[in-house]
């Protein structure tokens, strides 16, 4: 009988045993590759977010800051300043425009300017234009209290009927106020971001309030403008805006070479602050404020760097579990079989053929362990990736508001104060980060789960070839003479 035959039939030669030993291992190993899942979708998240977020630097004009604020606007003169920065990869400049209804623009007491120069992004001012447009988000009790807030209202002593302006930027390529590439649902970009276009981006609610599609026309100043795409920008705020290009927002502000602000990509993590420096003085502190985009970002990479490594230690012991359990399993039929060795010894067996037989045997149960825990891993590492992340988010929010870290993101659309409006998206102690650490999906992919079998077998391999060799030194005259 060869040694896989013989092994093969010693793993179940005792049933009962043999099933409540795979189910042991089917849970440690099960366990084992859940955290390793778990570990590589919070490993990709973390690299999503840093080469998508934590590179991006903000320069916004100096003394601009929510609603107030004041300074001189930045130029495309700047901008090329800014792009021959070492490690400074991109820049992309934008404009900010707001957009009132005609109709409800010529209501408000002083003319459809009477809001303009307020709220750019990142606190500098907007120029107020009137369009065709209706806003998708109502001004609702907010919007009534924030605009009477503002001594906007007139002098009647009636305030006239507010509406939320629409959010219009012009961009120098294909990304949003956050440096991050716009996602379309429908249609197509604009081409060449750097030449005046006739085309635009509309948010998806924005464009449904208006029962417009891609190729729809709709007018900013009585400029006509086609709907070349729809993006979703995953807030009921956000999609309440455009984009166009950089060139014809300028054109349409009547101001050509200004920038609201700048948005400059590093090329990479490790280059971030030092990049920061250099923009700085190459600016100078008296024309421009740069800051970090999005810095609450930092609170959740930290908290998912937290799961990461719970994760990890977490596969950790339970990989060693599973190799104890082994170990014990084999310790066990080692002593068992110390007749079988012995004669297989005194007909001449070598201690490798043995140490191999227990190996082999042990594979067996590993093998049908790991079948059943990789069914149970699929099923379980969603929950367990979610639970950990959910822990972690709570302990991050906490300290976070320990730490007076305020919510919202300066600068995420036009209008917006530093602190964030209550009530959005943004809102907590770790404003729009507190979202992004739920956003993880974990999916027991084939590589990771054979990544995590291959471990489960190399422990295996040594938890029963030492129990095995060690018996097998001892001379088979003392191993029958005991028996």
């Amino acid at each position: 009988m060869s040694v896989l035959a013989r092994s093969v039939g010693n793993a179940f030669r005792n049933k009962v045993r043999t099933a409540a030993v795979v189910a042991v291992l089917a849970v440690a190993i099960g366990l084992a590759l859940a955290m390793l899942v778990a570990n590589q979708a919070v490993a990709g998240k973390v690299a999503e977010l840093n080469a998508s977020v934590g590179t991006v630097l903000t320069v916004n004009p100096a003394g601009g800051q929510g609603f107030e604020g004041g300074g001189e606007p930045l130029t495309a003169e700047q901008a090329t300043t800014a792009a021959s920065v070492p490690n400074v990869s991109t820049v992309v400049g934008t404009k900010a425009l707001r957009l009132r209804n005609a109709d409800a623009a010529a209501a408000q007491t002083g003319g459809p300017g009477g809001l303009g120069g307020q709220g750019g992004p990142g606190g500098q001012a907007a120029t107020t234009l009137t369009t065709s447009l209706t806003a998708a988000v109502d001004a609702g009790t907010l919007g009534a209290r924030n605009q009477a807030s503002t001594g906007t209202s007139g002098t009647s002593g009636t305030a006239p009927a507010f509406s939320v302006p629409i959010t219009a930027t012009g961009i120098g390529a294909e990304v949003d106020t956050t440096g991050k590439a716009l996602e379309l649902t429908e249609g197509t970009g604009l081409g060449d971001y750097t030449a005046a276009s006739t085309g635009a981006l509309l948010g998806t609610t924005l464009a449904e309030k208006n029962g417009l599609a891609v190729g729809s026309t709709f007018t900013i100043n009585d400029q006509s403008f086609t709907v070349a795409g729809l993006f979703d920008a995953g807030t009921a705020f956000g999609n309440n805006a455009l984009y166009l290009t950089l060139p014809a927002a300028q054109t349409l502000a009547e101001l050509p070479g200004e920038l609201s602000t700048m948005i400059a990509t590093v090329n990479s993590m490790e280059n971030v602050e030092a990049a920061k420096t250099a923009l700085q003085e190459a600016l100078g502190s008296d024309a421009a404020d740069v800051s970090q985009g999005q810095r609450n970002l930092e609170s959740a990479v930290s908290s998912l760097g937290s799961v990461k490594n719970i994760s990890f230690i977490a596969f950790v012991a339970a990989l060693a579990t599973a190799g104890l359990i082994i170990l014990l399993i084999m310790v066990m039929l080692v002593r068992e079989r110390r007749r079988e060795i012995g004669v297989l010894k005194a007909i001449g067996a070598r201690n490798r053929t043995i140490g191999l037989q227990f190996v082999l045997e042990a594979l067996v149960l590993v093998a049908l362990g790991s079948a059943v825990g990789a069914a149970v891993a699929s099923f379980a590492s969603g929950g367990i990736a979610s639970a950990l992340i959910s822990s972690n988010t709570a302990t991050a929010t906490t300290v976070a508001g320990q730490r007076g870290i305020p919510g919202g993101t300066p600068g995420g659309f036009p209008g917006a104060p530093a602190g964030g409006f209550p009530g959005a998206p943004g809102e907590g102690p770790l404003g729009g980060a507190s979202q992004l650490l739920t956003s993880v999906t974990a999916s027991a992919s084939p590589g990771v789960i054979a990544a995590g079998i291959a471990a489960v077998f190399g422990v295996a391999i040594i938890g029963a070839l030492v129990p095995a060799l060690l018996t097998a030194r001892i001379r088979p005259i003392e191993v029958l003479r005991g028996e």
